[in-house]
């Protein structure tokens, strides 16, 4: 961390998640304090364990959010939106931004978990993070947003990961010619504490993905160099991962996500998943992770399991 910044009390929201539990150890590892919120005490262990400190609280309850934000500095935001009811997500961060500004928290980095679109499309999944951008923007509170593409994280999941596996197939529900910046969590984390540690980037937003702007086919070569054998994509019929996301969520969960993958193979109109980079790291100075080196570092979930007789 450079020097010249101070240290900071973070309240990391979805702290015991994938997408934002990676922050949590890169701000320790920058000299900052975390603040884990969870309303599940037992997922936090290892954070507590590796030095955060643990703060128990249910999104839904707005005195509680306000009470965990009292002393911070900053609060690295992220809201779940593909729930069985959507609109729940943007309740939540409602319920957290008020309590930022309540609390006089000097700035927020919010995670979208996804690009903002230029307009509602009717998904509230979607749309929900465009209610989430406009109520940031009323409540006053100093903000920075980082905007993923796709995270690579994603192809952990049961949608995917067994596909290689068990079929050499990256399965994912986007279309074969469709380009995705693929970017690793952790290099999102990266990019949050960089956020962070940078107030004087408030009221700038930025989107951000890997270096490789990448088709099916293109992602499997990177899979097929990661894992030393050969893999071919498969083009997930968005119905079968929306049937995944249910098993997974409960049901309706896959509904919003079916919705948006179906209607891109239908249209076959592209939304945009990547970002130029070279602006972002001038102002976000990180390293970023090539996928065939990210598909390495996480071999075994994509390795086929021994056959127990």
């Amino acid at each position: 961390m450079n020097a010249q910044k101070p240290s900071l009390n973070v309240l990391v929201y979805g702290a015991t998640g994938s997408q934002q539990g990676p922050v949590v150890p890169q701000l320790l590892a920058a000299g900052h304090r975390p603040y884990a919120l969870t309303h599940s005490p037992d997922k936090a262990a290892a954070l507590e364990q590796a030095g955060a400190r643990v703060v128990v609280a249910d999104m839904a309850n707005a005195d509680q959010l306000r009470q965990a934000s009292e002393g911070m500095d900053a609060v690295a935001l992220l809201v779940p939106f593909f729930l069985a009811n959507p609109h729940d997500g943007v309740a939540y961060a409602k319920n957290a931004i008020d309590a930022a500004r309540q609390a006089g928290v000097k700035l927020i980095v919010w995670n979208t978990s996804g690009f903002l679109l230029p307009g509602r499309v009717g998904n509230p999944a979607i749309d929900g993070r465009l209610d989430v951008a406009e109520y940031l923007q009323e409540s006053g509170v100093p903000h920075i947003t980082i905007q993923p593409s796709v995270y690579a994280e994603n192809l952990l999941g049961p949608w995917t990961a067994p596909f290689v596996a068990d079929h050499d197939q990256v399965a994912y529900p986007t279309p074969a010619e469709m380009p995705v910046g693929w970017i690793a969590t952790q290099d999102v984390a990266a990019l949050i504490v960089a956020a962070l540690e940078r107030p004087e980037l408030a009221g700038e937003s930025f989107l951000v993905s890997g270096h490789e702007n990448l088709t099916g086919p293109e992602l499997a070569a990177r899979f097929s160099a990661g894992l030393a054998r050969p893999i071919a994509y498969h083009a997930l019929p968005p119905a079968e991962f929306g049937a995944i996301l249910d098993q997974l969520f409960g049901p309706g969960a896959g509904a919003g996500a079916t919705a948006m993958y179906q209607g891109i193979h239908d249209t076959k109109q592209y939304p945009p998943m990547h970002a130029d980079m070279a602006p972002v790291l001038a102002k976000l100075p990180v390293a970023l992770t090539p996928i065939d080196e990210w598909v390495k570092q996480v071999a075994p979930a994509f390795t086929p399991k021994p056959v127990v007789h």
